[in-house]
């Protein structure tokens, strides 16, 4: 059996926004003294004249990329996650949200496999910050295909758009013929009839494989790729809830204010339904390695599955 491919989504982020900048001279890229860190290195060596580092001043860079939007231009500002939508969160809102301007926010290093970095730099809380914002686009792509789709369909997009991507390799689980990429469109990943399970981002793949578990177990669970957090799927829950009547939501972030909160506010008022979210339960982060802390915060195959079937009964 072949070994499964693994690339990190930052990875995919800066190749990328390389194909961006071959097709379109509008595309501008912008960093905060991390360019290798975020991939945009990769961009910055292909068109240098279109790069600038800003240094480690993020919200500067926010207010700059928004200058630039002004021009007609598409910047992508770039940072940890942590910085982009931590640190930056009111230049996000005020200067980029609140005028509607087409800036695109490349935030890399998202969450707990972030590993040894610790709880400092794991932001568990952006997509819960992100989706407050009014009209902010929020994407969270599962492996590198879906990634370069991303940033693609987040150019297309005319408006402030938000990109999540992580530091670890994950598996590539969308290289087939029939994979497209939308927005706001959920992607089936595998039909069930017991439970579904909807998941973002690094626990996509997890997930698949807990669904495989589950199956040797009898019990036939959906797997829902929920790459877009805003604006969400709601046909595809209401769908999920009406055909399984159990909902479970396995996402690389807080459960408070993620994906598991956007699908319950879908269900609570359209499609009552048991719901089960799995996610970083109100707790700060720690160091250590990556795999190691996915297991502990049970968001690897095994946890999942065991945590699903305990649901399920």
């Amino acid at each position: 059996m072949s070994e499964v491919k693994k690339i990190a989504t930052r990875e995919s982020y800066g190749n990328a926004l390389v194909e961006l900048g071959k097709k379109y001279d509008d595309v501008v890229v912008l960093d905060a003294d991390l360019a290798a860190a975020t991939k945009t290195g990769t961009f910055k060596k292909a068109f240098p004249e279109r790069h600038i580092d800003c240094g480690i001043a993020e919200c500067n860079m926010i207010g700059v990329a928004a200058g630039i939007a002004t021009t007609g231009k598409v910047p992508f500002a770039s940072s940890f996650a942590m910085f982009a939508a931590g640190r930056a969160f009111e230049q996000i809102r005020n200067s980029v949200g609140y005028p509607k301007l087409n800036v695109k926010i490349g935030a890399t290093h998202a969450s707990i496999s972030v590993g040894e970095d610790g709880a400092t730099h794991q932001c568990n809380e952006d997509i819960a910050l992100m989706r407050t914002i009014p009209g902010m686009v929020v994407l969270n792509p599962a492996d590198d295909i879906e990634a370069k789709a991303a940033v693609q369909a987040a150019y297309e997009h005319a408006g402030p758009v938000y990109l999540r991507f992580g530091r670890a390799a994950v598996p590539v689980i969308n290289d087939n013929p029939d994979y497209k990429f939308e927005l706001g469109k959920a992607v089936t990943l595998k039909e069930g009839t017991d439970v579904t399970i909807i998941a973002s981002g690094l626990p996509v793949s997890e997930s698949l494989a807990a669904a495989e578990k589950l199956a040797a177990d009898g019990i036939s669970a959906a797997v829902i790729n929920m790459h877009t957090i805003k604006p969400l799927d709601e046909a595809a829950v209401i769908e999920a809830a009406e055909k399984t009547g159990k909902i479970v939501t396995v996402e690389e972030h807080s459960v408070i204010g993620g994906l598991g909160s956007a699908v319950c506010d879908v269900v609570a008022q359209k499609a009552p339904a048991k719901v089960l979210k799995i996610g970083v339960n109100d707790v700060y982060g720690e160091s250590g390695p990556a795999a190691e802390l996915i297991k502990k915060y049970g968001l690897d195959a095994e946890s999942i599955y065991a945590q699903v079937k305990e649901f399920v009964k």
